[in-house]
C-alpha cells in the first residue's frame, strides 16, 4: 500500500490512479495529520509526502515519523516545487528516501517508488533452522545432523520442516497427512508411520528427537 499526501486534491488523485493503474494499491490523504492518525490502523510500503501543504509541513510530518520506533522505517519520498539542492538537501537529512520536483513526471514518480522500495526491501529472514542436532536449510533443501549431509525424500524433508518449526507441538497422523500430502488425499495412515521410521534411520542417533505420542501421533522434541 503506497499512501499519497498533498493537500491538492488534483495531484493527489493523478498520484493514486497512477499507482493504481501500475499495479500497486494506493490511498489518499488531504494533509499529515489525517494520515499520522490512519497509521496507528495500517503501516504503508512507502509514503509520497508534500513538503508545502497549507495546514501541515511535509518536513515536520517526516521528522515524526523518523521519532517514532513504530514508523522511522517506512520509506519516504518527499514531493515539492522547491527544486535547489539546498531543499533536496534539507530533506534527505531529515530522513527522506528519495525527492521528487513539481511538476514531475507520474512514470517518473512510479519509477522512484519501485527504486526506493528496492532499496528498503527487508532481507528474508533466514530460513535456516536448528533443533537439537538437526539443521534444515529451507532454501538449499538441506539437512544436516551433527554436521553430516542426510538424505531425505521431498516428503521426509517437509515433514520434518514442520517438525522443526513447531518444536513439542503433538501433530496427529491425519494432520500430517493433511499438511505434507494434502487434504484432499485418500490413503492409509500407515503411510504417515513409514515415512517417520525411513525419517528417524536417515538422521541416525537424532532420529530419537521425533517421538511417538502413544494414540495421538508424533511430535519432536528439541534435545541437545
Amino acid at each position: 500500500m503506497i499512501w499519497c499526501v498533498d493537500d491538492d486534491s488534483t495531484i493527489r488523485e493523478i498520484e493514486v490512479y497512477t499507482l493504481t493503474q501500475t499495479g500497486f494499491e494506493a490511498r489518499g490523504f488531504a494533509d499529515g495529520i489525517s494520515m499520522l492518525e490512519a497509521l496507528k490502523d495500517e503501516i504503508p510500503e512507502l509514503i509520497i509526502l508534500d513538503i508545502m501543504m497549507l495546514e501541515t509541513d511535509g518536513l515536520e510530518i517526516l521528522k515524526k515519523l523518523r521519532s517514532e520506533s513504530a514508523y522511522k522505517d517506512i520509506p519516504v519520498i518527499m514531493a515539492t516545487a522547491k527544486g535547489t539542492e539546498m531543499d533536496k538537501i534539507g530533506g534527505l537529512n531529515s530522513g527522506a528516501d528519495d525527492y521528487l520536483v513539481k511538476p514531475f513526471g507520474v512514470m517518473e514518480m512510479v519509477a522512484r517508488v519501485n527504486a526506493v522500495l528496492r532499496r528498503t526491501a527487508k532481507k528474508e529472514p533466514s530460513t535456516d533452522i536448528t533443533v537439537g542436532n538437526i539443521t534444515l536449510k529451507e532454501k538449499e533443501h538441506t539437512v544436516t545432523v551433527n554436521g553430516e549431509k542426510a538424505e531425505l525424500t521431498h516428503k521426509e524433508f517437509e515433514m520434518l520442516k514442520l517438525f522443526m518449526q513447531n518444536p513439542n507441538m503433538v501433530f496427529s497422523r491425519n494432520m500430517l497427512m493433511s499438511k505434507i500430502w494434502g487434504v484432499d488425499y485418500i490413503g492409509e495412515t500407515r503411510t504417515v508411520d513409514m515415512h517417520i521410521k525411513t525419517l528417524r534411520q536417515k538422521l541416525g542417533s537424532a532420529g530419537s528427537q521425533i517421538k511417538t505420542v502413544i494414540g495421538v501421533g508424533y511430535r519432536m522434541e528439541n534435545e541437545a
